[in-house]
């Protein structure tokens, strides 16, 4: 059984999969707490959902499926729900929030990793050795609240080159940084990552899934 928060199907708002119509399974509970996390309702109860009831509540949907959070990796049976939906024929990304090794997710599936920068308040949590497991299937995004996440992101990149192996998201926080400022950054830097505006957000304002 997992603990479900919702399933829903929607346009993927996030990292180079934004604009494609998805399928979402939310899983509950999360480890950290950002302090900007936009989804803090997933860290509340959900309800329990057999593997077989998940399969089927995609069933006829987009072929995409994305699982997320929360944080998925918390529950055991998460591995087996990513391998049931591939060995289905469908192509699934995971959502991770970083903290969590990621070694338990099938290959075949996308791997979407967070790494928290000081603003988050938890990049003390990162697991980094997943930075050696990362291919160009996989993609890392760091949300960027101002200057100082960005240096931090920049020197990051810098450094460890484990990191050019995949793309690599940089996403402004709402409200807290214009999308247009850090694009500035980005060109003026020449790093070579992509900027990630929440199209969801763009699409669907105020509403808390994206529709």
């Amino acid at each position: 059984m997992l603990n479900v928060i919702e399933v829903f199907r929607s346009i993927q708002g996030e990292t180079t999969l934004a604009g494609r119509p998805s399928c979402f399974i939310r899983l509950a509970g999360c480890n950290l707490d950002c302090r900007w996390c936009d989804t803090r309702y997933a860290r509340e109860a959900g309800r329990a959902r057999a593997l077989d009831d998940l399969i089927a509540a995609v069933d006829g949907g987009p072929r995409r499926v994305c699982i997320t959070g929360g944080e998925p990796l918390l529950q055991e049976e998460t591995p087996a729900l990513v391998r049931a939906l591939l060995d289905g024929g469908r192509l699934v990304a995971v959502e991770t929030n970083g903290s969590l090794p990621i070694d338990a997710i099938d290959a075949r599936a996308s791997r979407m990793v967070d790494l928290k920068p000081p603003s988050s308040g938890e990049t003390e949590r990162m697991h980094w050795p997943n930075l050696e497991l990362l291919t160009p299937r996989d993609e890392v995004k760091i949300v960027i609240a101002g200057r100082d996440d960005y240096a931090w992101a920049a020197a990051l990149l810098a450094r460890d080159r484990r990191l050019a192996r995949c793309t690599v998201n940089l996403s402004p926080v709402q409200g807290a940084l214009a999308a247009a400022e850090l694009a500035e950054w980005i060109l003026d830097d020449g790093l070579d990552v992509r900027l990630n505006v929440q199209l969801h957000k763009v699409l669907w304002p105020g509403a808390a899934r994206g529709r």
